[in-house]
């Protein structure tokens, strides 16, 4: 890759003039180093940039040899003092930065400090005598990566700049991936506007930066293990892993193994010793999924963990290990009633429920749906490449209709699916799932829309639209039946009826409803 730029071509003819009138050509050396304008001529449309380093020597024949050595694999920068250096690092995304000790009267030790300081700073390396070997030392534990002596062992160099390349690298990858699961865990990914879930909310906010203990009931598909990972990303423990277990998913010798480990020839298969999710998640948090399926047995040893000794073996092992783990338990059994029956251990429970969370059912929180479809709309929109649909108001109100057995999860198939399924710039009833379909049959009270019901809040202020439209959310998640909608509002029968004649919400006297 051969790189152009217009500051470079610029310093190039002054350079040639200067060394006619014989003036140093350290200048040269500083105005080199600003790429404002680049040119890049490449024989790959689509190359990588390559790694960016920053060789700073007040010896211009060191400088001159390190850039021949390197500038092949990556983009060469060289410096003669530390303002030259300086101007590379606050213009350039300085990859590494391999430095000498000694810059004349200056100290290489203020340039790697200066760099240590930027937002961003690059690896740094020292280049020094034998007789300074302590001082480089002295720059390490300052930050430095690692140092070489001179004379230079070219080879040595080139490996120990790999090295740091390699390093970078998957440190920004690294990073990539932590912003990607934070973009994807964080709480301003939990949906929605409704009471129950900015209850939820507040509840997970106060309770990660604790140590305490959490147990997250809930249905399937109401986003158990996404309240986990917001606990665990607003927690302490952030910087650590969130390590899960999908406990209904392993027999009870499995589950075991996995929790804690297993020795080398512990059972049939055991070939290599194996690290349990205990040790792996030591510092961090440790999310057991569908708690409630963990064997009595299994229990026991989990008991003994979560005792203030966290002390635990490893299958087939009589090492006593210890593991610094922060508990997130879920489950969508009533844990109170296994106890009753003897199924769980109840002092087991006590332990997990130090904080209890509960998921409330879609169907309990209807008001969310627009919020959720908009936000499934722009996802799968996005992957498989079309253009933002929107929701025609048939099929809006079946989904408002629908009781969601299978909660948010339900929710964001049938909304792939009527992304994938849609011929327009708009997903009709037709194109959604059957089951969502049928519930657009169900008959609603004259005058109540689906879509008005759970349409966008109205002000507090406003007494008579805020009521109506609770009594018509109220029918609307009822399918129109009175008697469970004056139920669900804390009214009576009768009052509701008075009330929808008031407010024009006339309704079809519905079969077995008795008017």
């Amino acid at each position: 890759m051969i790189h152009i730029s217009s500051t470079s071509a610029t310093a190039t003819a002054h350079v040639a003039r200067s060394s006619r009138r014989g003036i140093p050509d350290k200048l040269f050396e500083s105005q080199c180093t600003l790429r404002s304008l680049r040119l890049i001529i490449i024989s790959s449309v689509d190359m990588n940039l390559q790694p960016t380093i920053l060789v700073v020597d007040d010896e211009k024949h060191t400088r001159d040899g390190l850039r021949r050595l390197l500038e092949n694999d990556y983009d060469v920068y060289v410096a003669a003092d530390i303002a030259g250096a300086t101007d590379v690092i606050e213009r350039e995304q300085v990859d590494v930065l391999l430095t000498d000790l000694r810059l004349g009267s200056e100290d290489g030790m203020a340039l790697i400090q200066r760099a240590l300081k930027m937002p961003r700073p690059p690896i740094c390396i020292m280049m020094t005598a034998y007789g300074s070997v302590d001082v480089a030392v002295e720059a390490m534990k300052r930050g430095a990566y690692d140092f070489v002596t001179k004379p230079l062992n070219l080879d040595k160099v080139e490996l120990l700049i790999a090295r740091a390349v390699r390093g970078r690298k998957l440190e920004q990858e690294n990073r990539a991936l932590r912003q990607q699961v934070d973009e994807r865990y964080g709480l301003e990914n939990i949906w929605g506007d409704s009471a129950a879930l900015h209850e939820v909310l507040e509840t997970i906010k106060q309770v990660a930066p604790s140590s305490a203990n959490v147990l997250i009931e809930g249905e399937s598909g109401t986003g158990k293990e996404l309240a986990a990972h917001a606990i665990h990303n607003l927690s302490r423990r952030n910087k650590a892993k969130f390590v899960a277990v999908h406990c209904a998913a392993l027999s009870p010798q499995l589950l075991e193994s996995e929790l804690f480990g297993h020795e080398k020839g512990a059972f049939t298969g055991a070939h290599e010793r194996r690290i349990g999710r205990f040790e792996q998640a030591n510092g961090g948090t440790l999310f057991l999924d569908e708690v409630a399926e963990i064997d009595p047995s299994t229990q026991v040893k989990l008991l003994r963990v979560m005792s203030e000794e966290r002390a635990f073996e490893r299958v087939g092992g009589n090492q006593t290990l210890r593991a610094d783990v922060r508990l997130i338990a879920a489950t969508n059994k009533n844990l109170e009633q296994l106890v009753r029956d003897g199924k769980f251990r109840d002092d087991l429970f006590f332990r997990l429920n130090v904080v209890r969370i509960t998921m409330p059912p879609l169907r309990e929180r209807k008001e969310d749906i627009p919020i959720l479809v908009r936000g499934f709309l722009r996802h799968f929109c996005k992957e498989n490449n079309k253009p933002l649909l929107d929701l025609a108001p048939d099929a809006m109100d079946a989904l408002l209709t629908y009781d969601w057995p299978g909660n948010i999860r339900e929710l964001r198939t049938a909304i792939e699916h009527g992304v994938v399924m849609a011929t327009g710039t708009k997903i009709t009833l037709r194109d959604l799932p059957m089951a969502v379909r049928e519930a657009a049959r169900a008959k609603l009270p004259a005058g109540v829309l689906v879509t008005e019901a759970f349409a966008e809040k109205t002000s507090p202020l406003d007494l008579h639209e805020t009521e109506r439209k609770l009594i018509a959310q109220a029918l609307a998640a009822t399918n129109g039946n009175v008697t469970a909608a004056a139920k669900k509002l804390g009214i009576s029968r009768r009052t509701l009826h008075r009330k929808i004649n008031e407010m024009n919400l006339t309704r079809e006297p519905e079969q077995g409803d008795g008017g």
